[in-house]
């Protein structure tokens, strides 16, 4: 796998987060890239979720990725 479809890759995540939680930004997606523990708080603070239900959401979120 190429850097540029591990990049491509991310925006197509970024861009499935942000349907998800339309209330994160680009700069919370963007500090967050490569740091799970971060992008997962980020999203907790943005929409008031518990931990364990961001990280489900994220969980699912790739796997419909990996799927297509």
């Amino acid at each position: 796998m190429t850097t540029l479809e591990i990049k491509g890759g991310w925006n197509i995540t970024k861009g499935k987060l942000k349907q998800k939680w339309a209330q994160l930004t680009d700069d919370d997606l963007q500090c967050a890239e490569g740091r799970q523990d971060e992008l997962v708080g980020r999203i907790q603070k943005r929409t008031g979720q518990t931990r364990e239900a961001v990280e489900k959401a994220i969980q699912e979120v790739f796997a419909a990725y990996s799927c297509n």
